[in-house]
């Protein structure tokens, strides 16, 4: 691991006079609004630009391809090699630049809320604003927990420079943009971007390699438990916008986190210490609590602030759609803490279905939860990666598939036992369109969504009537309290049958070609489209 003495010995000296360290948020926030870095909004927030990357940059991931981790990666798309020498490079490039800043803010944070399979984050950042994030995202030790902190993991964020030609020269890249991680350093450099998501990104791509060796199942999903039955957990898988932190804040249920967690054999933990999301379109009428959670303290990212009233916009989407806000899991009221909850009683698998076809619910089969899991299909929506503007369809193995340094089958295999040992129910719940693909249909309706999600966890819907989807081959009920029936079969929105005919059977066709991407039983295989 990069300890603080390997770093001082390189040079970096973590305990310098131009070393900010663990500073609270109030001076960090008075730190950024000096330099330049923010302004505050009206609720309090600190709204900052994260320059011309508003979403992630995947294509510029690298992974230092090493003997010890070699034979345990997926490698391909997502996780593309970086040489040991190159990765030396790198670090050394940024170890010289933060050791030449003239300010430096470090923030010791942990990830894990189980103590037992916690890891020590170190941040090193050129922004105020940046360690205010991680200090928002990540847990916050106490005063004890300072006096003995030790760095498992340790970041480098060098995201305001992008790498000369000469640079990549040496790096054997063509981009100026850089993010290197090494899994046997416990080290990430990050260089060219200043989008935040980087850091909070590569500390779950770091667990999702880490934790699986201690017997915890990571996991890219939300989760919530009743504020009158501990042992009503429920998990809520997705990908970015597609509603796991809009539908685990809910005020009948203590949220435990928004995105990141792991399944242990003593129940379910957060990864993190605070919430990241959407901004876009946000009213306090339909996400109360997450409106309530920006005030001071929670960073705003790429948000229209009006000039005089100091208002933010929620529905301007002119820098991005992909407009974030970042705040602690306290900000919301009643939320789980310390973030640990038992073995989850409901799964549910959230897709955003720009085809329109999927059903909006469906109870699935142990073999369907297989199946939908390793598919992982939704649609990419604007702005959660750089050059995407509009949504697109898009599988993404295990709802997570960005930041999935081993193959999606060991993954798949640790929630097939979980679900198998605990009994756990699953659903698919689509929060995508309806009535017609994106551009012709509707955003289908959160209130619906909602009324589903409540029929989920308080055990109704498990007992209703099903009928089998001639396409999917999924089950979906023929009511639901307080959503209309017409609603529930996806074909019954749609003025044009045959339209829809022929867009269902498109989408099947893709769920076919992308199976062959992985190793898949028989019985799973069946689970799949039967149109």
């Amino acid at each position: 691991m990069t300890t603080a003495a390997t770093l001082a010995a390189a040079g970096l000296n973590l305990n310098a006079k131009n070393v900010q360290r663990n500073l609270s948020p109030a001076a960090l926030v008075e730190v950024a609004l000096s330099k330049g870095e923010g302004e505050l909004a009206a609720n309090g927030a600190l709204v900052v630009s994260t320059g011309d990357r508003t979403g992630r940059s995947p294509s510029d991931k690298r992974l230092e391809d090493t003997p010890e981790i070699h034979d345990n990666i997926w490698w391909g798309k997502v996780n593309k090699p970086m040489s040991s020498e190159h990765f030396d490079e790198i670090e050394k490039l940024a170890l010289a630049r933060l050791s030449k800043s003239d300010e430096l803010f470090v923030f010791d944070g942990f990830v894990g809320a189980d103590p037992k399979y916690r890891l020590g984050i170190t941040t090193v950042t050129e922004h105020a604003w940046h360690a205010l994030f991680v200090q928002t995202l990540f847990i916050r030790p106490s005063a004890e927990d300072h006096a003995s902190f030790q760095a498992d993991w340790t970041i480098l964020n060098c995201g305001r420079h992008k790498l000369t030609p000469e640079e990549q020269q040496k790096l054997g890249i063509e981009s100026p943009i850089c993010i290197a991680q090494s899994l046997t350093r416990k080290l990430v450099v990050i260089f060219g971007t200043e989008y935040s998501g980087e850091m909070k990104k590569s500390i779950f791509y770091a667990m999702n390699y880490d934790m699986p060796d201690v017997n915890v199942f990571p996991m890219h999903c939300s989760a919530n438990v009743d504020k009158k039955d501990p042992n009503n957990v429920a998990l809520f898988f997705g990908l970015s916008g597609t509603g796991k932190t809009t539908l685990s804040a809910d005020t009948q249920r203590a949220l435990i986190g928004d995105d990141e967690h792991g399944w242990s054999d003593e129940g379910i933990f957060n990864f993190e210490g605070g919430c990241y999301a959407k901004c876009i379109k946000l009213t306090r009428e339909t996400e109360p609590q997450i409106w309530d959670a920006i005030r001071f303290g929670s960073v705003l990212e790429n948000t229209v602030v009006d000039p005089q009233t100091r208002v933010p916009d929620y529905d301007d989407g002119t820098i991005t759609e992909n407009t974030r806000v970042t705040y602690p899991v306290e900000y919301i009221p009643g939320a789980q803490i310390p973030s640990v909850g038992t073995h989850p009683r409901n799964v549910i698998f959230l897709t955003a279905d720009a085809f329109g076809v999927m059903p909006p619910v469906a109870r699935l089969t142990p073999e369907q939860a297989m199946y939908y899991f390793i598919n992982g299909y939704t649609s990419k929506l604007a702005g959660t990666e750089a050059g995407v503007t509009e949504p697109v369809p898009n599988f993404s193995p295990c709802f997570g598939g960005p930041f999935l340094p081993r193959t999606p089958m060991s993954y798949a295999k640790q929630l097939a036992e979980r679900i198998e040992k605990h009994g756990a129910n699953v659903w698919l719940l689509n929060t995508g369109w309806s009535g017609g693909p994106a551009g012709v249909g509707s955003r289908f309706s959160l209130k619906y969504t909602r009324a589903m999600v409540t029929a989920i966890l308080d055990g109704s819907l498990a007992n209703a009537e099903f009928v089998t989807d001639p396409v999917f081959g999924l089950h979906i009920p023929t009511a639901v309290p307080n959503v209309p029936a017409e609603v529930l079969n996806p074909r019954d929105t749609w003025q044009d049958k045959n339209a829809y005919d022929e867009k269902a059977k498109d989408l099947a066709a893709r769920f076919r070609d992308n199976e062959k991407n992985y190793e898949i039983a028989e019985d799973v295989r069946n689970a799949g489209p039967i149109g």
